[in-house]
């Protein structure tokens, strides 16, 4: 069996897609699972929240869950990060990424961060978003993690004890990378070595190449090369009733479904400073808000969303909860209310976001279903009886009407 785990809800579900598209019975739990899947499994993902807290605290988890996937009967495991690396040089990717291996005794594992579908390549070592350097492209002025670098064998190497080496595409294409790997001199700690992968082809053979490897780290488009039993996936039917949008990522990909979605469906726009001063009657508001809307049209999505522009990221106080807890906050809560109302099929914009709300609605396991986008699916969960289609969307994927067309791919 397979055993992953990803750095936010979002990136448990992109990976989780990918390993159904090759045929891998996919199971996602909502953090460290107590028991065994449901149902049977070829592969196992716990979506942990360990992008952005304390490295330290990022590193336990982390190891909790790969203990976990052990006891699970995981032989090889699939340490999944965002496409664009996004971390700070501190962590998180590094130290997780040393904690695994030193846990699992590997001297060797890949950084594949790569995923083309999405427009994601890293050639020479440098990581490009859709053919723009990461740190010239919007991920530059991430509230959370800036990237203003887009060498990621640097970036790798200011967070992580490894040995970093650089494999370039030229041996990826040439069949080398094999024998590249096996020929690295040996080093006293772990090596990690950055592969370039700038289409399917180039992940197929890193995936090849790589099968020995019981590590390999990346974001979910290396998964695109792993081969499962042939299990053909779930379609998830809709069911009905009430829907509704929830935003609270920044990303310039999510302001533009956000500004997409406002001329299509009923909206309202989260006010930090009412939440900051009322927050249960700000929340008790937007809930009866959205009661108003689905009286008249149960079937017309409602969206609640947190950032228009890019002004309307507020800097963190001097005290007080920062902005980014407020809102994560508020829409968990309107999650469980909008839930309480009859709401049964949800689309979460943000990773941060996404666990709020995941772990809000009470769902400990997802059962995935139709792709919507590359990295971006439908998936079904168990909300305290109550059966849920959720899709839960990393900030910077999906095209722009996403937020609208995405309801047409429920059976």
């Amino acid at each position: 069996m397979l055993g992953a785990l990803a750095d936010d809800f979002t990136g448990a579900t992109d990976l989780a897609m990918a390993l159904v598209a090759r045929g891998f019975r996919t199971v996602v739990t909502i953090g460290v699972p107590a028991t065994g899947p449901a149902g049977p499994a070829d592969a196992v993902v716990i979506a942990l929240k360990t992008r952005t807290i304390e490295p330290s605290a990022a590193v336990s988890a982390s190891r909790n869950a790969l203990r976990a996937l052990r006891r699970l009967g995981a032989t090889r495991f699939y340490d999944k990060y965002c496409s664009t690396f996004d971390s700070t040089p501190r962590g998180n990717i590094g130290p997780i990424m040393d904690a695994l291996a030193a846990d699992l005794g590997t001297r060797t594992t890949v950084v594949v961060p790569s995923f083309p579908a999405a427009g994601r390549t890293v050639v020479d070592g440098q990581l490009f978003v859709h053919g723009t350097p990461l740190s010239e492209s919007s991920l530059r002025n991430h509230p959370l993690t800036p990237m203003t670098d887009s060498d990621v064998p640097r970036l790798l190497a200011a967070q992580s004890a490894a040995e970093v080496s650089l494999v370039p595409l030229s041996i990826v294409r040439s069949g080398g990378l094999r024998a590249a790997l096996d020929a690295l001199p040996d080093v006293s700690g772990l090596r990690a070595v950055v592969v370039d992968a700038e289409t399917e082809d180039d992940l197929l053979a890193i995936a090849a190449a790589t099968a020995h490897l019981p590590l390999i780290t990346g974001g979910s488009g290396l998964a695109l090369g792993l081969e499962g039993p042939g299990t053909p996936p779930v379609r998830l039917a809709a069911r009905g009733g009430p829907r509704a949008v929830l935003a609270g990522s920044a990303s310039a990909a999510t302001r533009g479904q956000v500004a997409h979605a406002r001329s299509l469906m009923p909206h309202r726009k989260l006010d930090v400073s009412l939440l900051r001063t009322d927050f249960e009657g700000a929340v008790g508001e937007l809930s009866d808000w959205a009661s108003e809307c689905w009286s008249k049209n149960s079937s017309e999505p409602v969206l609640v969303y947190a950032v228009g522009e890019l002004s309307d990221v507020e800097s963190a106080p001097s005290d007080g909860e920062p902005a980014s807890e407020l809102v994560e906050r508020a829409l968990s809560r309107l999650a469980s209310a909008f839930a309480d109302a009859g709401c049964r099929e949800l689309i979460v914009a943000g990773g941060e976001t996404s666990g709020a709300v995941v772990s809000a609605l009470g769902v400990r396991e997802l059962v995935i279903g139709q792709p919507v986008a590359p990295g971006v699916t439908w998936a079904s969960g168990d909300s305290r009886g109550r059966e849920m289609n959720l899709l839960l969307k990393s900030g910077n994927f999906g095209g722009e009407d996403l937020m609208s067309s995405a309801w047409k791919e429920l059976a």
